[in-house]
């Protein structure tokens, strides 16, 4: 059995490594965990040009004449159900071709523009967000724009930017982040004209009403130096294609007005030119859509908490305790403060990570998933603090808010539509795995092929011994050295000056952190997932600290009277600073074999004495639910929802 699963995550380890791209172009954050503070990749702040910016101003009024008249996102949560009306009026304004060039008739908004846009949609009803993004972020727009060829832009596009809803199916019942256990397959013809695609998809958003989507599946392995290797197609899909069905829609603990469920493919014909890419660079075309892809979730949070901070500057100086207004006491100032500086940060890092999708000479590889992690992770926990200055109007639903006369701020709704953000898109912890690899891709690159060596490799052990010694002999003592960076900054006062100095050193300790920790546990470092997610928090931190630094600075210099943006940055890089000393803590000191061994004994039952005095079943109506499975759908007798 052991080796059973060590060949099995040998396969998936194969082909995530078969999937990465190579870096082309320098990386702000990939430098910080080599140890280099690159100033010069985020200062001068790059702000929206004034005339792209003006494009956004515009375009953001027509979307929210379409929010106001068409969507209700109290009502959308109460029945569980997305008005057609709305999705017509979101693509008369060509909501659906935001990302879509002109050419094939959509807006050809930026990557700033679009993700502006997302964040009003977000601060008003994020399933309309969800319905937009998963369209263009991640559905067939993207993959079609970075990888189709010509052909497909002219066949598809034009479509979509109309109107035509897409989706991204990946997931499947039993295949979540590791795609090498993927079940769907794509089946070549004997004269190779089409393919068969057979399998189930699951959690697709938009899929029920999609009129054409991206399908993920497996086409014939090449042997790949004596050993067969994985191939993951990418297929465009139309829902007319005979053979595909939307099995179950399935319905949520947020976002009640998302398209999402079960897809079922049986044996439906798709013609060769249907792929994107090549077949086998399906994975890789995966990876690149969502590099770019992710950079809508942050968006749409970020503006989620601007709304939390419009309601609660109003709330904390009405709302009166004990003589005071709530804001006044020190318990409520902490949470508002922090969800003050905390979006400020978030601002910083979302529209870094824009900027630099919107040139073609960046990698954002790490921005975006810094990004998307960062901001889905502070949003919730900014969420529920907010909840809890609420006190019981932010666990009351909107809809009884108003029916009993007080303003119907939906914070409930809003936690539990932002939940699932940090799980879709990549998970917190897929993110920490993707940032961790590519902390240790320096070192990966000079030990791995030391230490565990590839079948066919060229070079012997002793000339790759030789050009690591090289390396580190003159890359680790610059990490003792200090940075002597000028950072040519004139707006920011001491405090915020001497940030931007810790940051540019602390970036050298955690180089040496890592690569010390490399040398300790070497191949088995894979296996140290708390440890290297305490060197990604740090960082994160780093990163976030740097931007919104360079965010303030950037401000100050518009607006030089308003010193406003020194506090917000002063605030949240102490507060980055303790949790950056707490991560160097762990990294020495943790008790992560206990959770191990405990989490060991949970699984093999070792602590079934505990659970005592409850109901240790399903409801009784409910019990049979394993006949259920999506392969004998057609067996059910109790109602199930399809479209």
């Amino acid at each position: 059995m052991a080796n059973q699963q060590n060949s099995a995550k040998d396969k998936a380890m194969e082909l995530a490594e078969d999937a990465r791209q190579e870096w082309k172009f320098p990386s702000f954050t990939a430098e910080l965990f080599r140890g280099n503070f690159r100033w010069d990749l985020m200062h001068p702040y790059p702000l929206q040009n004034p005339e792209d910016k003006k494009i956004g101003d515009d375009y953001i009024e027509k979307v929210r004449e379409v929010l106001e008249k068409y969507i209700d996102p109290i009502k959308i949560d109460r029945e569980g159900k997305y008005p057609d009306e709305a999705l017509k009026a979101l693509a008369a304004i060509g909501a659906f071709g935001m990302k879509i060039d002109k050419k094939y008739g959509g807006l050809g908004l930026s990557q700033t523009n679009y993700s502006r846009v997302l964040s009003v949609i977000g601060s008003y009803c994020q399933s309309t967000t969800t319905w937009v993004s998963a369209h263009q972020s991640i559905g067939v727009p993207q993959p079609l724009k970075m990888y189709g060829t010509e052909e497909q832009k002219q066949k598809f596009l034009p479509r979509l930017a109309k109107g035509e809803i897409s989706a991204f199916a990946l997931t499947e019942p039993d295949v979540g982040s590791d795609p090498g256990k993927m079940e769907t397959t794509a089946t070549p013809s004997e004269d190779g004209s089409y393919y068969l695609i057979n399998g189930e998809k699951l959690w697709c958003t938009n899929g029920p009403d999609a009129d054409i989507m991206v399908v993920m599946a497996k086409t014939p392995p090449k042997i790949v130096n004596g050993k067969e290797r994985t191939q993951i197609s990418a297929f465009i899909v139309e829902k007319t294609m005979p053979g595909f069905t939307t099995e179950h829609v399935c319905t949520f603990m947020g976002l009640r007005g998302l398209s999402n469920g079960l897809l079922r493919f049986n044996n439906v014909k798709v013609p060769k030119e249907n792929i994107i890419g090549k077949p086998g660079d399906g994975l890789r075309i995966a990876l690149g859509t969502l590099n770019t892809g992710r950079l809508g979730i942050p968006a749409a949070s970020s503006g989620v908490l601007k709304r939390c901070i419009t309601i609660g500057q109003e709330w904390c100086n009405e709302r009166v305790q004990w003589g005071v207004p709530i804001g006044k006491h020190q318990s409520i100032a902490r949470k508002i403060a922090n969800l003050a500086s905390d979006t400020f940060a978030m601002e910083s890092v979302v529209w870094l990570a824009c900027s630099y999708a919107d040139r073609a000479n960046a990698d954002i590889r790490l921005e975006a998933a810094i990004a998307k992690y960062f901001c889905t992770e502070v949003a919730w926990k900014d969420l529920d603090e907010f909840l809890q200055v609420r006190g019981g109007r932010g666990y009351e639903s909107a809809y009884s808010l108003y029916h009993r006369g007080d303003p119907p701020a939906a914070v409930e709704q809003w936690m539990r539509d932002a939940r699932v953000s940090r799980i879709f898109e990549g998970s917190t912890e897929i993110m920490h795995l993707i940032m961790a690899r590519e902390a240790l891709d320096t070192h990966f690159s000079l030990a791995m092929p030391i230490m565990k060596p590839k079948p066919g490799q060229k070079e012997s052990k002793f000339s790759l011994i030789m050009k690591a010694a090289k390396f580190y002999a003159a890359w680790y003592p610059k990490q003792w050295m200090p940075s002597g960076i000028d950072f040519k900054v004139k707006h920011l006062n001491g405090a915020n000056q001497d940030h931007l100095a810790f940051v540019a050193r602390t970036a050298k300790k955690l180089a040496r952190g890592i690569f010390h920790t490399m040398a300790k546990f070497g191949p088995k470092l894979e296996f140290e997932q708390l440890i290297l997610a305490n060197f990604v928090d740090i960082g994160v931190d780093l990163f976030t600290m740097a931007s919104s630094l360079a965010y303030a600075e950037a401000y100050l210099a518009q607006n030089p009277s308003d010193q406003s943006p020194q506090e917000l940055a002063d605030l949240y890089c102490k507060n980055a600073r303790k949790r950056i000393a707490e991560n160097f803590r762990n990294v020495k000191s943790n008790h992560n074999r206990m959770f191990n061994k405990v989490g060991d004994g949970l699984m093999e039952g070792r602590y079934r004495w505990l659970i005592n005095d409850i109901m240790d079943d399903y409801p009784p109506a409910y019990r049979d639910y394993a006949k259920k499975g999506s392969s004998i759908l057609e067996e059910i007798d109790l109602p199930v929802t399809t479209k």
